[in-house]
């Protein structure tokens, strides 16, 4: 065999599973978006019919999503388009959580609600509204984003009537180039006004795909190796200021919550 050959077999298998990814990729999406259509259109109107009690009725939708994300992520692994570490996973078992997440990838709430049981999660209006989103959402009770002053009661009650929340304090997927972006503070008064702990996620993806502005198929030159980083509660306690100044302990709290997440994290003792 001719250097020449041996040079271009490489560079052949590169190209070769880089298209693979890409087609995988867009399988993905393809059969995300119809596994959100049959479940909208058939199973979740099922539900409605079944269970009239509100509570039961989400219990069970939370369940079907929890498993679905399940099967959702466990194809992406066998194919090839990303690989999947979690730390300290048994600190998701519980229940009650105010889960606070950095977000490098599209696909980060897909992780986590695969990993958490009874996840709620803070949802956009439009998919509330929209046909083939406003089923599941409205099955499982999560929390829309146009109520108003209401949605940090509603935030409230979930956390402390068993649900896990999951938010992403920076709003957005966390810009190219930094390790978090700038959180925003609506989590931090969360948990100050609701006198909840904090379970921070440190989430990274090397290399990054997904990512903000990236197109969906300039996937990486390898598959993405996702570490989900689950650190011990922050407790909030310290953070209540005497004088009752909740606008500056949130802002302590939001500081300290950065370090966790960021790119020099204390890795506390749980």
């Amino acid at each position: 065999m001719s250097e020449a050959t041996l040079m271009a077999t490489p560079e052949r298998s590169s190209r070769v599973n880089r298209w693979w990814r890409v087609a995988s990729t867009g399988f993905s999406f393809a059969m995300f978006g119809l596994g959100g259509l049959v479940i909208g259109l058939v199973v979740f109107p099922l539900l409605f019919v079944a269970l009239r009690h509100h509570r039961r009725r989400s219990a069970v939708a939370r369940w079907i999503i929890h498993h679905l994300f399940r099967l959702f992520v466990a194809m992406m692994c066998a194919l090839g388009l990303c690989k999947l570490e979690v730390l300290h996973r048994e600190r998701l078992r519980r229940s009650g959580l105010l889960i606070l997440a950095s977000h490098p990838s599209l696909i980060d709430v897909v992780f986590l609600m695969s990993l958490v049981r009874d996840a709620d999660c803070i949802v956009k209006a439009a998919l509330a509204r929209n046909p083939f989103t406003r089923g599941p959402v409205a099955a499982a009770g999560y929390v829309c984003n146009d109520s108003g002053p209401g949605m940090l009661a509603a935030c409230v009650a979930s956390v402390r009537s068993g649900n896990n929340l999951i938010i992403f304090p920076e709003g957005t997927r966390t810009p190219a180039g930094v390790a978090l972006g700038k959180l925003q503070r609506g989590a931090a008064n969360l948990a100050v006004r609701g006198e909840l702990a904090i379970t921070p996620v440190r989430i990274t993806c090397e290399p990054r795909m997904l990512g903000k502005g990236i197109k969906w198929w300039r996937v990486p030159p390898s598959a993405g190796r996702f570490v989900i980083d689950v650190g011990a509660d922050i407790p909030i306690a310290s953070h209540l200021a005497e004088d009752g100044a909740q606008a500056l302990a949130a802002r302590r709290l939001n500081d300290e919550l950065a370090r966790h997440l960021g790119a020099e994290r204390p890795h506390a003792a749980a």
